[in-house]
């Protein structure tokens, strides 16, 4: 089967939908589809075509790029020349997406979406960006998709663009053999001037608003004993940093930046505890959580649609409000004062992850969906 995933970003950017789409491209091909990704490009030293992991990499040209959003309408006519069987968009975020429904409609292609999380836009006038967005082209965007995919019930059932169109639900997932328990993070801790005794708790995304980074620092605070290991780059990289130094913590924040994604499961493997701290429905699932919780690491994920389904609070890790930097202080101290704590979650969370999260189960289940809009491939 001819595969074409739609998605605004990809390699080697990196973000969760990033992730996903990578995953989820690799075991189809190693099931034997032909796998096109077609993404967009703002780095003109990027090529416009290209190979990697046995899926053949199509970058259209960006016009412009607002909130984070390419506007590239040459998508279009890529996706049209590509002879696919089955199209799959990844969205937000948005345009991407609705580039691919306006194709297949006119095409006829089969058009199925991942519906990642709902758009929020910060600003004065977000909520009637929002609005009027969901109301034309999301809307119509999802009208178009032969059947919707969702990461996790409680988000569609909050979500007011999907929660009436019946989706289907299929959890991320996360490769067991990269991220597992057995990994040395000894190099990492070294790297970054952290001793083989200090405690350590890890944080792994982009430094934007939803992310939560001003809450995590603010916890920081009440967490004395520990260092903080802060990885990804972003716009709020630098106010993060500022903060750090006014909050007089410093001295206990490492802020390693962006690093490649080939070393995130060492990164993993060098600390003792996860936070993911997002505020915002913008984090609709936390594919960093999975890894934290495949390299047996217990986590602390803010209780959030989506997010929330990821663990059972008290079995894998703790859920913490994701609007008070106390209670998350606090449920960080409850898991570094326990060892033994710690290390029945990390085996806790790697048998979940086993169980529920494991790429080829996911990729069972879409590629179902993808027999069911597309029977004749």
């Amino acid at each position: 089967m001819r595969i074409v995933q739609v998605c605004p970003w990809f390699h080697p950017h990196v973000g969760g939908v990033e992730s996903h789409v990578a995953e989820l491209g690799a075991e189809l091909v190693r099931r034997g589809h032909d796998v096109i990704v077609v993404t967009s490009a703002r780095d003109r030293a990027l090529p416009e075509r290209e190979e990697w992991g046995g899926m053949r990499i199509r970058r259209v040209r960006a016009r412009a790029v607002w909130l984070r959003t390419p506007i590239a309408p040459a998508t279009k006519a890529v996706i049209g020349s590509m002879a696919a069987d089955v199209v799959h968009a990844h969205s937000p975020p948005p345009l991407t997406s609705y580039y691919a429904a306006k194709t297949c409609s006119r095409r006829g292609l089969p058009f199925v979406i991942t519906y990642h999380a709902d758009v929020e836009v910060p600003s004065l006038f977000g909520p009637l960006v929002e609005s009027v967005y969901r109301h034309t082209l999301e809307q119509s965007t999802i009208r178009r998709a032969d059947k919707i995919i969702v990461t996790t019930a409680t988000y569609a059932a909050t979500s007011r663009a999907v929660w009436r169109y019946n989706p289907v639900v299929i959890p991320n997932a996360v490769d067991l053999d990269r991220y597992r328990p057995g990994n040395q993070g000894r190099v990492v801790r070294k790297r970054h001037g952290i001793g083989e005794g200090e405690s350590v708790v890890l944080f792994v995304g982009r430094m934007v608003d939803h992310k939560g980074i001003e809450n995590l620092l603010e916890a920081a605070r009440s967490v004395a004993y520990a260092k903080f290991l802060l990885v990804g780059g972003g716009p709020e990289l630098d106010p993060a940093r500022r903060l750090a130094t006014r909050l007089g913590i410093a001295g206990r924040i490492v802020f390693a930046g962006e690093v490649p994604h080939e070393d995130l499961p060492e990164y993993f493997a060098a600390c003792d505890m996860f936070v993911l701290p997002s505020v915002s429905r913008l984090e609709a699932f936390g594919i960093v959580a999975l890894e934290a919780m495949a390299s047996g690491k217990p986590v602390v994920v803010t209780d959030i649609p989506g997010v929330r389904e990821v663990i059972t609070d008290g079995k894998e890790g703790l859920l913490a409000d994701p609007v008070n930097p106390e209670d998350l202080a606090l449920k960080m101290r409850v898991l570094l004062a326990d060892d033994r704590k710690r290390a029945e979650m990390g085996r806790a969370g790697r048998e979940t992850v086993e169980r529920r999260f494991s790429v080829p189960l996911m990729v069972d289940h879409i590629e179902a969906v993808y027999r069911g809009v597309a029977p004749r491939a």
